[in-house]
């Protein structure tokens, strides 16, 4: 006996939606649910959100899932509420409580201090509980697991680490109540930058243990909160409209690289893989042909002796 299937919703056009991602939701969870509004599995995301965290969250829909890889290495902003005096074993406030020791003799100016000696290129360990691999496994599943998971450091790029608000509150711990310190901060980070790791690491500079209450990411490269639309309206729009708009593969190019114009000849040139004359930017540059749509990413190589603009990605083949 046939069962009933479930209509599948018309497949959305190649381009990329901004997620505002509510709390509660993995990244995973996000993809699986464009997938059902955008009538194709083919959806990815640029950058995982834990899912305590909200905001912004880029997906490619298509072909323009090829342009993640790119979107993924963009500097990134974020709020965030960092809690002194209290340590977990996750570096936020979904996991228990590792140490209380309190920050009542804590003020902004050590704070101020602390956060400036964060600020920079500095050296960071990301936290044991990310999505990074060890041997093939996440080292969160190692962690779970009750592995003990020691990553190595990498170098980041913390360009602004802002104090907001300092707040001297009374936290709740399995032992009672626990002095702590609320510090609101604003953040703008390279890629592969830990914010949780930051809660952590100036909290034990100043001795107090540290960890993430909030985090709300409020951009990605060249995508904001102001162009970021809500689960609920994504899938309005698909019930009002019969089928989920996308941001053109053009529109999301011009918001994350440079950009090239070009002629006709080039277009035709860059169908084939073939070379152009070098462009003007020394980084991946979007080439646009005259009708504004995305040709391909061009970077300037030098192949036998002849500097060139070729293809790295072509989104218009012949």
């Amino acid at each position: 006996m046939n069962r009933p299937t479930t209509p599948r919703n018309p497949a959305a056009a190649d381009g990329l939606v901004v997620v505002d991602k509510p709390a509660g939701w993995t990244s995973h969870d996000v993809v699986g649910r464009m997938r059902r509004l955008a009538g194709t599995r083919k959806v990815g995301h640029a950058g995982t959100l834990d899912p305590m965290a909200t905001g912004v969250l880029v997906l490619g829909v298509g072909r323009a899932t090829r342009l993640l890889t790119y979107i993924v290495g963009a500097d990134k902003d974020y709020d965030a509420t960092i809690r002194l005096g209290v340590s977990t074993v996750t570096d936020d406030a979904e996991g228990e409580v590792a140490e209380a020791v309190g920050a009542r003799d804590v003020d902004r100016v050590a704070v101020e201090a602390g956060v400036q000696r964060l600020t920079g290129q500095i050296s960071q360990v990301p936290s044991a509980v990310s999505a990074i691999k060890v041997d093939g496994r996440r080292a969160y599943s190692r962690v779970r697991d009750g592995e003990q998971v020691e990553l190595a450091a990498r170098d980041v790029t913390v360009s602004r680490f802002e104090v907001l608000d300092v707040r001297a509150v009374l936290a709740d711990v399995p032992a009672g109540t626990c002095p702590v310190i609320d510090v609101q901060v604003r953040v703008t980070v390279s890629s592969g930058t830990y914010v949780r790791a930051l809660a952590r690491d100036l909290g034990e500079m100043l001795g107090t243990g540290g960890h993430l209450t909030s985090l709300r990411r409020a951009r990605v490269g060249g995508f904001g909160l102001d162009v970021a639309r809500s689960l609920d309206e994504l899938g309005a729009e698909v019930d009002e409209n019969g089928v989920l708009s996308t941001r053109p593969m053009a529109d999301a190019a011009r918001a994350v690289f440079p950009v090239r114009e070009l002629d006709d000849a080039e277009v035709r040139a860059l169908s084939y893989g073939q070379s152009i004359s070098p462009s003007p930017e020394p980084c991946t540059t979007a080439g646009l042909a005259p009708d504004g749509t995305l040709v391909a990413l061009l970077e300037n190589r030098r192949r036998r002796g002849v500097d060139g603009s070729r293809p790295v990605l072509v989104f218009a083949p012949a």
